[in-house]
Parts: C-alpha cells; sequence; structure tokens
C-alpha cells in the first residue's frame, strides 16, 4: 500500500533542457528531507510541455538518482490513451515504482469512457496504477463509482490523488474501497482534513521547497500526534496557500529559484510571477522563516 508523503517535484530547466544538475539536487534534499517518493512529470514538472524522448528520460533519470532510497512514481497519463500506455510501459522499463495516472484533459469522456481509458492503461502494466483525479483542471470527475468498478476489475489500479477540494469524496471512496486502496490528498491545504476523513498521506506542491517539514507533519498525524501535526500546518498554512496565488508549478520553482535550488525558467505558455505576486511570495517565504527577511 501506498502512503505518506509524495513530492509532484518541478522539472528544472537550462537554456531550454533539462537541467539534470538542479535535478539531482532536488531529488537528494528530498531523500535527505524523509519523503516516501517523488512524482516526475506531472503537473508540476511541466509536463504538457515536454516532449516524449524529454518524458521517459525524465523519469529514468529520477529512477537512477533516488537509487531505491524512495519510491519514483511516474507521471505517465494523457488525454490520449494510445499516449498514456506508450508513457506507462516505458516508465516500467525504466524502473518506475508506480504510475500516476491523471483523468484525460480538454476531451471530457463519459465515466465509460474513463473506464474504458484506465482499464487499457492497467491491462498493459504491471505497475501499480494510482488515479489522479482534478476536475478543476480536467473538466471531468472520475466518479466514486468508476473509482470502485476499476479497483474491482483492475488489480493494480491500487489508489488515487484527490484533487477535488471535497473531503466528503474521501469518505465515500473509504466506505467503498476499504483500507487497502491508497488516498491521496492533491492539495497541501487539506492534507490534514483528507487524512482525518482516511486519506493516506499527500502528493505534494510544498515538499519541494520543505520536505521534511512536510513529511514530518503527515507523519505525525499518521501516528496520532494531531497536535504536533496541526503546529506544522498552522505555520506553513500561509505557503500552502500561497505556492497557488498563480498557476502552478510558477510559485513552486520561483520559490526554489529564491532559495538557489535551480534557475526560475519555464516553457511557454508558461512565464515569470507578476511582480505583484512575486512579492506576496517572497513575503510569505520570509515570514515561515524560509528566506531571511530582506
Amino acid at each position: 500500500m501506498f502512503k505518506g508523503t509524495y513530492t509532484a517535484i518541478v522539472t528544472p530547466f537550462k537554456d531550454e533542457r533539462v537541467d539534470e544538475a538542479s535535478l539531482e539536487r532536488l531529488i537528494k534534499s528530498q531523500i535527505k528531507g524523509g519523503v516516501d517518493g517523488i512524482v516526475p512529470a506531472g503537473t508540476t514538472g511541466e509536463s504538457p510541455t515536454l516532449s516524449f524522448e524529454e518524458h521517459i528520460q525524465l523519469i529514468a533519470r529520477c529512477v537512477e538518482i533516488a537509487g531505491g532510497k524512495i519510491q519514483v512514481m511516474a507521471g505517465t497519463g494523457g488525454n490520449s490513451t494510445n499516449e498514456a500506455v506508450y508513457l506507462t510501459k516505458a516508465a516500467e522499463e525504466a524502473g518506475a515504482d508506480a504510475s500516476l495516472q491523471v483523468a484525460p484533459y480538454y476531451n471530457k469522456p463519459t465515466q465509460e469512457g474513463l473506464f474504458q481509458h484506465f482499464r487499457a492503461i492497467a491491462n498493459v502494466t504491471k505497475l501499480p496504477i494510482i488515479l489522479y483525479s482534478i476536475p478543476g483542471r480536467c473538466g471531468v470527475e472520475i466518479a466514486v463509482e468508476t473509482v470502485v468498478r476499476l479497483a474491482s476489475e483492475c488489480k493494480n489500479i491500487v489508489g488515487i490523488k484527490e484533487a477535488g477540494g471535497a473531503p466528503d469524496r474521501v469518505s465515500q471512496l473509504r466506505a467503498e474501497l476499504g483500507r487497502n486502496f491508497s488516498i491521496f490528498s492533491g492539495d497541501d491545504s487539506l492534507t490534514l482534513a483528507f487524512m482525518a476523513v482516511g486519506g493516506d498521506g499527500v502528493v505534494s506542491v510544498a515538499s519541494n521547497l520543505i520536505p521534511k517539514e512536510v513529511s514530518a507533519m503527515v507523519r505525525e498525524f499518521a501516528e496520532g500526534n494531531a497536535r504536533g501535526a496541526l503546529k506544522t500546518h498552522a505555520k506553513f498554512f500561509p505557503l500552502f496557500r500561497n505556492l497557488f496565488i498563480e498557476t502552478n508549478p510558477v510559485p513552486i520553482k520561483a520559490a526554489l529559484a529564491m532559495r538557489g535550488m535551480m534557475l526560475e525558467e519555464y516553457r511557454l505558455p508558461l512565464v515569470k510571477m507578476h511582480p505583484k505576486t512575486r512579492e506576496i511570495l517572497q513575503r510569505t517565504l520570509e515570514t515561515c522563516g524560509i528566506l531571511k527577511e530582506q
């Protein structure tokens, strides 16, 4: 069973190419920070602007750097089933531990279409699959009934990342699927709320920056130390909120650049933060003790 803290890692760029030196530093900081795994080539990793070759090479490099010390849950979903199948097979060959499969975006399939899509992917791989429901980006939600149907028919569909903002969904999923099905929060600010009603952890954006703190918060709550976990949540809630003050992953990459961990480089159509929101983010980092006050 998958549980704990998985970092949705950014993809560092330098001169329009993947910056492998910064990637290695980032992953080593995740290992040192005690996270359970990383998720490369997801939304936070700017997967829509990676070529197939870059996508596969990125996953393979992450597996190599992780070296079995933490798990690699490769983002290999897509709105084309054939594309998702291709990327998932490649991730399995590269040595990934699991696959994160986002709901198809833009083409808005029916629930039957979602079922057929995910089943087709599950049928061509032995990798454990974590579904990813994020209706705000995809325009469709993976219905609870569809998740139940998939988990029943496809034994390697073993969990879901919930990014719809509704703790009720977690309660419904847990009631229908039992304790052995992994449920992750897709929002740092809702991690403890989701865990309180049956969630198993988080696929985190903030842990790119503060892996030790996020993983400790999740671990404390899971072990029954709600007071300690809530203290950490309260301290970093402004960060959890303001890392989404502009479109993810723009703020987290800006924050990592402020810390000197990588260059602040994106691929179009993503661009650097507006000066006003950048100022808000910098003040948040200072308030949370991540940057020294200027």
